[in-house]
């Protein structure tokens, strides 16, 4: 029998061949209009034909300012949607499912792609191609821009943002849809109150910070098909004292799911630069447990690089994975770590290699 990392899961009407999945990764190569370019084809398409039973794309704005740099890639234009198309067709032709991660980037928002200049950490302002980000309260992350704090009318713009870009999303072909509710993005800013100071209702205990982020994950249900599945990738925890514990996790997990959520990706930290990074393999599929007691499904990356880890993790920590540097280095990581006879697993295009 093989081993549960390489059966299929069937998510609503959504079956995905295997439960090895590539972590959606920022690639900052998106034209000038926002839209995908050759290099994301060659990207994607390689990890498709590589193995991966689900193709995440990389973290794609709902809004211009709800990106994190000029170079991400959005869906809220026809000419957007209209990359995407592309995309998820050639993904799609090579065996693996196609997803797409929205992104809400709240006051991770406007600074520069990681080559350039001082990288992430370094604000674009507004007169150099930037904008004003917003947030939950006006605390900056690090030294990039403090943030406008959001008003009503914000949120309002927000979840029409979120509702149009889910649309687009289904009008482009993908197949399952993630919310990007970690690592510092706007989602997570609302639940932590490290990030959101807020006195109104949108702020003050678990309860009513959570308000505004279960509102998102209903503006994208309205633009997503019922047929078709949502994760949301969630913190396990913030890693720091007065930050969100896991018991504030598996209480905002529960909830996610009786508001339409499938699955659970798990992250953990970087809600701020100081936050720890752990490095040791599986140490967020080791959450997965806590969260399962939820009733969610959970999947988890974070520092899955050799194939013994999918073993160990699925099923008995989570219900699938997702990998990223790992098949950053290597587009056919999956084809290795499954280990099959090459003339059974790999492309035919590739058979004469063996």
């Amino acid at each position: 029998m093989a081993p549960t990392a390489w059966s299929a899961i069937r998510l609503r009407d959504v079956s995905i061949p295997n439960r090895v999945w590539l972590s959606p990764m920022c690639q900052y190569s998106a034209d000038a209009a926002g839209a995908p370019t050759g290099w994301h084809l060659a990207h994607y398409g390689s990890r498709a034909a590589g193995g991966a039973g689900m193709v995440v794309v990389e973290c794609t704005g709902v809004a211009p300012d709800m990106r994190t740099t000029d170079r991400d890639l959005g869906l809220y234009t026809e000419e957007q949607v209209a990359g995407h198309e592309r995309l998820a067709t050639l993904i799609s032709s090579l065996g693996a499912v196609p997803a797409v991660q929205l992104g809400v980037a709240g006051r991770k928002s406007s600074h520069g792609v990681p080559w350039s200049t001082a990288g992430t950490r370094h604000p674009v302002p507004p007169g150099e191609g930037g904008w004003q980000p917003l947030a939950p309260s006006a605390i900056p992350f690090a030294d990039l821009a403090v943030p406008a704090e959001m008003t009503t009318r914000d949120g309002t713009r927000i979840l029409e943002d979120i509702a149009r870009a889910a649309a687009n999303a289904h009008r482009a072909g993908y197949r399952v849809l993630e919310l990007h509710g970690a690592n510092g993005y706007l989602f997570h800013e609302f639940l932590s109150p490290l990030a959101n100071r807020r006195t109104d209702e949108w702020g003050g205990d678990l309860e009513r910070r959570l308000r505004f982020p279960l509102e998102m994950v209903r503006a994208l249900r309205t633009g997503w098909p019922e047929d078709k599945p949502v994760i949301v990738r969630l913190p396990a925890e913030d890693l720091l004292e007065g930050g969100l514990s896991t018991r504030d996790m598996t209480t905002v997990a529960a909830r996610l799911g009786a508001t339409g959520v499938d699955v659970i990706d798990l992250s953990v930290g970087a809600l701020v630069p100081e936050a720890p990074r752990p490095a040791e393999p599986l140490h967020t599929a080791r959450y997965g447990p806590q969260f399962r007691s939820t009733g969610v499904l959970v999947a988890a990356s974070g520092a899955i690089s050799e194939p013994h880890h999918l073993d160990e993790a699925v099923p008995e920590l989570v219900d699938a994975v997702l990998v990223g540097r790992a098949m950053l280095r290597d587009p056919y990581w999956a084809l290795r770590a499954r280990d099959r006879d090459p003339l059974e697993s790999w492309p035919r295009q590739y058979h004469r290699a063996f």
